[in-house]
C-alpha cells in the first residue's frame, strides 16, 4: 500500500493525541501514511513526540523547529497541523502555497475571512486541504446518521444539542478564553455545528447569542501524580484568566431542509452536567450518546425503544467502513476507554486525508466544511451583535462580520509585523 509521508506540526497535548492516532492506524494494518517528521518551535516537545513515535512506530521521525525547515525537507509531502487555533493561518498558508497537502485541526481558522484564505491558497496550488473533525466519525454518529437517512424517524422536526454545566476553572488552556486566540465557545462549538451539518445538511439561518458565562477562570489544581507528561504545562498556567472570548452559545438554526436545530453550550455551573443530543420526527425520536463513550444510540417509537446492535436489523444497508470496523471491532456500541477511542477516531481522519491525497479524491471534511462549521458558530455571535437572525449567506459572503472585524484586523497586523 502506498504511504503518504507526513510531518506532524505541533507536539504538545494535541500532538500527542495525533501520534496515538498514527499508532492506531498503523496497528489496524490499513495504514496509508508514514510519520516522517515532527515540527514544534519548542524542541523539547518535538523530541518527546519523536521519542514516542520511535518507540511505538519503530522509526524515529526527523525533528524540525520551524516551518521553513520542514518545507525544505524533501521527504515531506503533507502536514498534519495541530498547533493552537490562532496560529493555523500563519502555519498553513506557506505550506499550502508550496503545494503541500494539509490536514488542519478544527477550528480551521478563527474567522470566515481567514478560513477562505486557506481554502483559496489550496485551490491555487492544487493542494488537498482537510479539516480534522472527529465526532462525526464515531460509530454511534455513523449509526445515528443512517437512522435519519433511512427515514426511521419519519419527517424530522428538530435536532437538539444541550451541554450545560461545569465550573469556573480554566478549560484546557488559558488561550481558550481569549477572543483573538480561539475561545472555547468556538473551539467546542464547531464540533457541535459539524455534527449538526453531518446529520441535517446545510444551514439557512441562525438566531442566537454568545456569552461569557464565567468572566474569571481559575487554574485547575491537579495532583502531580495525576498529571500525564503532556499536561505538564498545566503547572505553568496563571492563577486566573480574565475571559475576553465567549465560552458559551445559545442558538436556534433553520436548516435548508426546513428542520430546526437548537444548540445550547454553557460550560458553567457546578453540580450535575446536562448532556443531550436528540433528533425528533413524526415517527419517533433518536437519542445519541456522548461522543467517544461508545454508549448506545436509542430509537424511541410508539412500539417501544430499541438500541445499539438491535437497530442494525432495521438498517440492512448500513455497515461501518473497513478501517472503522477494525478499530472498533465492528461494533456500533463499544467499550474502549477514552484514549483508545480518541486515537481511533483521529486515525480515521488521518486515513481519510491521506486517501484523498493518494487517490485524487476529496476528504470527507474538506476546507469548505471546516469553514461552514466555524461560520455556523460565528453566525451565533454575529446574530447577538446585530440583534436579529442572520443568514449563512450573509456570514459566508462577509456581509455581516462585525464580531469578526477586530480578529481579522489583528491577524492582518500580525502578518505585517511578520
Amino acid at each position: 500500500m502506498a504511504k503518504l509521508p507526513v510531518c506532524l506540526v505541533g507536539c504538545g497535548g494535541m500532538g500527542n493525541r495525533h501520534v496515538a492516532g498514527f499508532v492506531a492506524l498503523e496497528r489496524s494494518g490499513l495504514s496509508n501514511v508514514e510519520l516522517v517528521a515532527v515540527c514544534d518551535i519548542r524542541e523539547d516537545n518535538a523530541k518527546r513526540a519523536a521519542d514516542d513515535a520511535e518507540r511505538l512506530l519503530g522509526r524515529r521521525p526527523t525533528i524540525h523547529t520551524s516551518i521553513d525547515a520542514a518545507l525544505a525537507d524533501p521527504a515531506i509531502e503533507a502536514f498534519d497541523i495541530v498547533t493552537e487555533a490562532w496560529t493555523h493561518i500563519a502555519v498553513a498558508m506557506p505550506i499550502l502555497a508550496a503545494g503541500k497537502h494539509v490536514l488542519c485541526e478544527k477550528p480551521l481558522a478563527l474567522t470566515v475571512k481567514s478560513c477562505r484564505l486557506l481554502i483559496d491558497a489550496a485551490k491555487r496550488s492544487g493542494a488537498v486541504l482537510a479539516t480534522a473533525e472527529n465526532y462525526r466519525r464515531d460509530p454511534p454518529s455513523r449509526l445515528a446518521r443512517a437512522i435519519i437517512d433511512a427515514g426511521l424517524l419519519g419527517h424530522v422536526h428538530l435536532m437538539h444539542q444541550f451541554l450545560v454545566g461545569g465550573s469556573d476553572r480554566i478549560i484546557i488552556t488559558p488561550w481558550r478564553h481569549m477572543k483573538d486566540k480561539g475561545s472555547i465557545g468556538l473551539d467546542m462549538g464547531c464540533h457541535l455545528t459539524d455534527i449538526m451539518q453531518f446529520y441535517l445538511g446545510e444551514i439557512e439561518s441562525v438566531h442566537g447569542t454568545g456569552l461569557i458565562a464565567e468572566p474569571t477562570r481559575y487554574r485547575r489544581e491537579v495532583p502531580e501524580k495525576d498529571l500525564p507528561s503532556y499536561w505538564a504545562r498545566l503547572r505553568e498556567m496563571p492563577e486566573s484568566v480574565e475571559a475576553t472570548g465567549e465560552d458559551s452559545m445559545i442558538a436556534t438554526y433553520k436548516m435548508k431542509s426546513g428542520v430546526l436545530a437548537e444548540i445550547t453550550y454553557i460550560p458553567s455551573g457546578p453540580g450535575r452536567r446536562w448532556v443531550q443530543r436528540t433528533v425528533h420526527g413524526r415517527k419517533g425520536s433518536l437519542e445519541a450518546p456522548r461522543d467517544r463513550t461508545g454508549d448506545k444510540v436509542i430509537l424511541h417509537r410508539e412500539s417501544g425503544s430499541i438500541s445499539g446492535d438491535e437497530l442494525l436489523a432495521e438498517l440492512p444497508d448500513f455497515h461501518l467502513d473497513e478501517l472503522t470496523s477494525r478499530l472498533f471491532d465492528d461494533k456500533v456500541a463499544y467499550t474502549l476507554d477514552f484514549n483508545d477511542s480518541d486515537a481511533a477516531l483521529i486515525a480515521i481522519e488521518i486515513h481519510d486525508f491521506a486517501n484523498a491525497v493518494l487517490n485524487g479524491g476529496r476528504p470527507e471534511v474538506d476546507g469548505h466544511l471546516g469553514l461552514t462549521a466555524v461560520a455556523a458558530v460565528l453566525a451565533v455571535y454575529e446574530s447577538g451583535v446585530a440583534g436579529r437572525p442572520v443568514t449563512m449567506d450573509e456570514i459566508l459572503s462577509g456581509k455581516v462580520s462585525a464580531y469578526q472585524d477586530s480578529i481579522d484586523a489583528g491577524i492582518a497586523q500580525a502578518a505585517k509585523v511578520a
